[in-house]
């Protein structure tokens, strides 16, 4: 798959002898030391990352990490200093002004931390502007505009003035502009940083159920791990310039690549990202199967030293458990089959359940979870209640 967005080493150097810097910065010198040497800053350095399409990408970092100034890159309202920004395998960094404009209107629509509304236009008249700087006609850019206000939940509003509104409607405003094109790629700027917590929230909430519709290809800014965890299906971290990591909340929650990331990570409500494909065991399942009978069973049961087993179908299908006690009393009884011993009432994850929906495991069950595919229902793996206890305690660390 052709990725929607290529970040091909793209460096920005701030100054005048931009040059003698970025020969430094390919020399190895230190940022320290092309500031000391030429007066330049280094913004962003030799970041490369794919975007692919429908993607929520977040690009976070604490302030002057160099989040914003690439993301300015990716549109070229910032020309990078060196490297290329492919978009459906087009360089836009070799466009001329003319063929940029047009990317900028139709292909790549940016919102902003202060919404940038025009004061004296209605809600509708910003809505649209976009729209009618191409020389769309009026009943079709007011059509346009109607239907992304619609779905941004500003119904009703489209004659009102910025001023009227609070700042999570004028972000709306601000994010039915910027869809009203109809663009292949949404570039956010600390979209929600502005607004007060609990709108934030909401506006992240009101974000998630719009890409859920619109499946666009969103690249968004933040200074908030939380708020990335929350929004990312990946998470690039930025640090002096440099992306360090790259990676889905979980991969950088479970393995940050350097002691940076790990402080970033340490203070996050684990439970609610890690997932059962973390925890589940990868070794081989040993499992029990009906036809094994009770015989088999216990064999089964010595060889790996456990009383407790999962019960599987031929290919896999998970039904239960299967206990030692029960094996042997059915032994007792002379029966051919382990069937009226299977423990079938028992709680299953799936590979994307989260520690925090697991969390009524714990009080449910003594015995382990298993993980099914969710359509086959065939066992993947098993997590054990050490470690399911151990994660939600926060253990992990001891």
């Amino acid at each position: 798959m052709i990725p929607k967005l290529k970040i091909e080493n793209i460096t920005l150097i701030f100054g005048r002898d931009r040059e003698k810097a970025l020969n430094m910065l390919h020399e190895g010198a230190s940022k320290a030391e092309i500031l000391a040497e030429t007066g330049c800053t280094v913004g962003v350095k030799e970041a490369s990352f794919d975007i692919q399409p429908g993607e929520f990408f977040v690009i976070m970092g604490l302030s002057g990490s160099g989040k914003s100034s690439l993301l300015r890159c990716l549109n070229r309202l910032i020309e990078p200093t060196s490297g290329n920004i492919f978009l459906n395998d087009t360089n836009i960094t070799t466009l001329n002004d003319k063929e940029l404009q047009q990317i900028r209107r139709k292909e790549i629509s940016m919102v902003f931390q202060q919404f940038g509304l025009l004061p004296h236009r209605t809600v509708m008249e910003n809505v649209a502007f976009g729209l009618e700087l191409q020389g769309v006609p009026v009943a079709e850019r007011n059509e346009k505009a109607a239907k992304v206000i619609e779905l941004v939940g500003l119904k009703g509003y489209e004659q009102q003035l910025p001023s009227g509104l609070s700042g999570g409607m004028q972000q709306r405003v601000g994010l039915a502009r910027a869809l009203a094109n109809d663009p292949e790629v949404l570039l956010m700027d600390e979209a929600f940083s502005a607004l007060d917590p609990l709108i934030r929230t909401q506006m992240q909430d009101e974000l998630m159920d719009l890409q859920e519709k619109m499946h666009k290809t969103i690249v968004f800014i933040t200074h908030d791990l939380d708020e990335a965890i929350r929004l990312g299906d990946r998470i690039a971290i930025m640090k002096d310039g440099e992306v360090i990591q790259v990676g889905t909340p979980e991969e950088i929650l479970t393995t940050p690549a350097t002691e940076y990331v790990s402080s970033f990570v340490e203070k996050v409500d684990r439970k609610a990202v890690i997932t059962a494909s973390s925890l589940m065991d990868t070794k081989p399942v040993t499992a029990i199967f009906r036809k094994d009978g009770p015989e088999g069973s216990l064999r089964k049961m010595r060889s790996t030293g456990l009383n407790i087993l999962p019960a599987v179908t031929i290919d896999k299908h998970f039904l239960g458990f299967v206990y030692l006690h029960e094996v042997l009393e059915v032994k007792r009884r002379g029966d051919k089959t382990i069937e009226a011993v299977i423990h079938r009432e028992v709680p299953v994850a799936y590979p994307d359940t989260t520690v925090e929906q697991m969390l009524p495991f714990i009080a449910e069950t003594d015995k382990p979870v298993a993980v099914v595919h969710p359509e086959t229902n065939k066992l993947l793996g098993l997590i054990s209640q050490t470690a399911l206890i151990i994660e939600t305690t926060g253990s992990q660390t001891l």
